[in-house]
């Protein structure tokens, strides 16, 4: 059997058996995902993305290294990333478990040893000694210069760059160990984290964003774990749609005006 038209290029991992059936899976918007078996009987998940893959690599090696439950990574080049196929009845607990242990893991200083991907763009983690400076200069103001953001909300945005969020943000929380983009869609079976967009960073952010969803929440067994083990810091709620920015400003530039009007919302709820 031959490769699937759809898989063949230059970007196939050398050590890594060619594939020789390939399904589709559900979703993709930046990167497409395959379900292949390949010529060994591997059953792999190929995921291909138009940027290279070793950031992602990257990721899942600090996930693992942190005791969250990732797919192995079989190979990757350029960017094609080959990840066993993983699957498994729901285990929710569990993750939310793995994810405050990862939360645990921290660093003198937020941010990462390089940069990395946040869907369609770079996501910058040059290191920051303070929490405000690296969420208002490497979340929230690297975004504004994007002709998507309407000019009124670059203004206001950038207003309240200028000192009105620094002084919302704790100075020195722990810069823990956060996957970035963390939420149902990226639990594969309710048991495998996938897609990190790993930073050292206040665990707020990550714990924000896995709240920003009402339409796809992660489930009550989830949380009593993640609480079972950390709770919620003093004062979070009052923080939260703060923290929240990052990803309003990340769904206006991957999906368009249909993000505008959360991201006004949260604006004028703080008055900016």
């Amino acid at each position: 059997m031959s490769t699937p038209p759809a898989l063949a290029s230059a970007d196939w991992p050398a050590d890594v058996p060619l594939p020789v059936s390939a399904e589709r899976a559900p979703g993709g918007g930046v990167a497409i995902t395959w379900l292949v078996r390949l010529a060994d009987g591997t059953r792999a998940a190929v995921k291909r993305t138009p940027y290279p893959a070793d950031a992602e690599v990257d990721g899942l090696a600090a996930l693992a290294a942190a005791g969250v439950p990732v797919p192995r990574v079989l190979g990757h080049a350029g960017g094609t990333l080959v990840m066993e196929r993983v699957g498994g009845p729901p285990d929710w607990a569990g993750v939310g478990w793995a994810i405050a242990g990862m939360h645990q893991v921290t660093s003198e200083r937020y941010g990462w040893h390089r940069d990395n991907r946040a869907g369609r763009f770079v996501q910058r983690n040059a290191w920051s000694a303070d929490w405000p400076t690296f969420f208002v200069e490497r979340r929230v103001r690297v975004h504004l210069a994007d002709p998507s953001i309407p000019a009124d909300l670059r203004l206001r945005l950038e207003r309240a760059c200028d000192g009105p969020i620094q002084e919302l943000l704790p100075a020195r929380p722990p810069a823990s160990l956060t996957h970035g983009d963390l939420w149902s869609g990226n639990v594969v079976e309710g048991r495998w984290v996938v897609d990190p967009e790993v930073s050292h960073a206040d665990r707020e952010l990550d714990l924000a964003y896995m709240q920003m969803s009402d339409a796809n929440p992660l489930p009550a067994e989830f949380w009593s774990a993640y609480t079972e083990v950390l709770p919620f810091p003093a004062g979070y709620e009052r923080r939260r749609r703060v923290l929240e920015l990052h990803h309003r400003l990340l769904n206006v530039l991957h999906f368009g005006e249909r993000g505008l009007p959360a991201l006004d919302t949260t604006l004028r709820e703080h008055g900016w």
